[in-house]
């Protein structure tokens, strides 16, 4: 495979175990999103692989039903060992899928397997989905699930000074963005933002963005296509707020610390080595990792690689580290 992209602009190299996956799973996980391709992407995500996780591990789920923006209903799914006493830290997790695609349940195992290790309990958000919700639905949706999952600490065996608020790529994106709203709205205090290779920036005047086009997993065309669901004609333009593209915000003070991941041959990778950098810049903390060789979500698509491997380990050290202070 060339480094070279259909922009003429070179880009990293894939690490190689990543780039015999990418051949292995050609047709079946397109580079290129269209806006045509929306609508197929809308399918639930099986639940089996979870049953059986947590099966396995004594846990259960239960579906509770709240308010979210604008008074309509939406659905959190709440997770824990079952029989489980005491008070432990909470994990609030808000999936991927581009704003456009995924559900609650989406990618969601790392995130059970830590609230069970932790002694915890997980929330996920079934925030709604661009095009048919478009900004600020998802966000806002995000943020009324995270002040439901706050009143209900005490009932829920959380310790307040311990929730961690967890989201991959989009999903990553709607955690920073909630995060800013919770520090707008002197809303509930988090004592982390775990963001995994979040979507942030709709602007689309990266290198990385310009790199990373016809080629790996969610390229320009697909991070323009989400971005246009999400936000119409505004994408691009001065009308979008900084809870809808955290990469707009002028000011990260005030934040919980940050872990930021992202692979060096992905669209995301620039901004989010821009927000990092933001952060620090305000005083904040931040963790980054930018993976050699890594495309966008080669954890998922390729776990057995060992570069994958190394990123699930990083993310267990930061949340364990966060949780013992």
């Amino acid at each position: 495979m060339s480094n070279n992209t259909t922009t003429g602009v070179p880009r990293p190299p894939f690490d190689p175990e990543l780039e015999a996956a990418l051949v292995a799973i050609a047709g079946m996980v397109p580079p290129t999103i269209t806006p045509e391709m929306v609508p197929m992407m809308k399918q639930a995500t099986p639940t089996e692989p979870l049953d059986q996780l947590l099966q396995s591990r004594g846990a259960t789920r239960r579906d509770v039903t709240i308010e979210g923006h604008l008074g309509d209903e939406i659905v959190l799914t709440i997770i824990e060992a079952e029989g489980r006493e005491g008070t432990g830290p909470g994990f609030y997790y808000t999936h991927g899928g581009g704003m456009i695609s995924g559900d609650r349940f989406s990618a969601i195992e790392p995130f059970v397997e830590w609230a069970l290790d932790h002694e915890g309990v997980l929330v996920s958000v079934q925030y709604r989905l661009a095009p048919d919700f478009p900004d600020p639905y998802p966000v806002e949706d995000c943020y009324a699930g995270l002040l439901w999952f706050a009143s209900q600490f005490n009932e829920l065996g959380v310790d307040p000074a311990r929730v961690i608020i967890c989201g991959t790529s989009a999903g990553g994106g709607l955690a920073a963005g909630t995060s800013l709203l919770s520090r707008d709205r002197s809303g509930p205090a988090l004592a982390g933002q775990m963001l995994i290779y979040p979507m942030l920036d709709d602007r689309d005047t990266t290198l990385s963005s310009a790199q990373i086009d016809g080629v790996g997993v969610w390229d320009r065309e697909s991070n323009r296509t989400g971005w246009g669901a999400l936000l119409g004609e505004r994408r691009g333009s001065d009308e979008v707020s900084i809870y809808a593209a955290p990469a707009r915000a002028t000011d990260l003070s005030g934040l919980p610390p940050a872990f930021i991941d992202v692979g060096s041959a992905e669209v995301f990778r620039d901004e989010d080595i821009a927000y990092a950098t933001a952060i620090w810049a305000a005083g904040g903390e931040a963790e980054l990792h930018v993976w050699p060789g890594v495309f966008h979500g080669a954890d998922l698509l390729a776990p057995h690689a060992q570069i994958s491997r190394e990123m699930v380990a990083a993310r267990n050290g930061w949340i364990t580290r966060i949780l013992s202070r």
